[in-house]
């Protein structure tokens, strides 16, 4: 049985077992066109964000952001607890985090200009380092591997809750919120997670192949991949927005 970090290619156990096998194949190739598929689909939704913002309708890309922050983490949990119906989930999950992402990062540029394209490319990089350390074997799924990334997972979102739960009483965690160098740290130490959280999902889509997982399986497959990008290059954003602070 396999298992990836990111918790929303985590729920297999019950459907591996179904999962042999009532229609075609899951295959690398499909969750990779169905991957291509979703950022396309976060691309167009980024594209009208910006048009809105070019047009001067700030009120209206702030309500947008609202209603894809709400949707987007309504679909994600769907979707992640019920993954035959991923493929119906993903792309409206994929579309939201576009226009989220894209009013968060226009947001940035105005105080940080040319931080959205950095983002970006860092994020780039950064699957594109992972790619090679996994397909080269540099890299590799181990038991020990993935206890490590879950526990730096775990860890992480307890921090991230408690800063967001202490916010209402007016506290805030210094090395999550601020831009001193133990900040920047921290959100260093994040990145790296969230860029090797891609390895154990290359090898989930892998090993999904080989365990011939039901077609429907390629769009669980490529949301959870989506899911770490979204959540790679929000951290690689934060970095760059602290260092630029200092």
């Amino acid at each position: 049985m396999f298992k990836s970090s990111n918790p929303m290619l985590a729920k297999m156990d019950n459907n591996i077992a179904e999962g042999m096998i009532s229609s075609a194949p899951m295959t690398v190739n499909g969750t990779i066109t169905k991957a291509f598929v979703l950022i396309l689909i976060a691309a167009v939704a980024g594209a009208a964000v910006f048009y809105e913002a070019l047009m001067g309708y700030t009120d209206k890309v702030m309500m947008i952001m609202g209603i894809s922050l709400l949707v987007g983490a309504v679909t994600g949990l769907a979707a992640s607890f019920l993954p035959k119906i991923a493929k119906f989930l993903a792309p409206v999950y994929a579309f939201c985090e576009g226009a989220l992402l894209t009013g968060l990062s226009l947001m940035l540029e105005g105080q940080f200009p040319g931080i959205a394209v950095q983002a970006i490319c860092g994020t780039m990089l950064a699957f594109a380092v992972m790619l090679v350390l996994y397909r080269t074997g540099a890299v590799r799924a181990t038991e020990k591997f993935r206890a490590t990334i879950m526990s730096a997972l775990v860890t992480i979102l307890i921090l991230y809750l408690i800063n967001i739960v202490g916010s209402f009483f007016g506290f805030q965690i210094p090395f999550v919120t601020g831009s001193g160098p133990m900040s920047i740290l921290f959100s260093g130490i994040v990145v790296l997670v969230a860029s090797f959280s891609l390895i154990l999902d290359f090898d989930f889509i892998e090993k999904g192949q080989a365990s011939m997982l039901p077609k429907d399986f390629e769009w669980y497959g490529a949301f959870g991949l989506m899911v770490t990008l979204v959540w790679l290059y929000i951290e690689i954003l934060q970095l760059l927005a602290k260092l630029r602070d200092n």
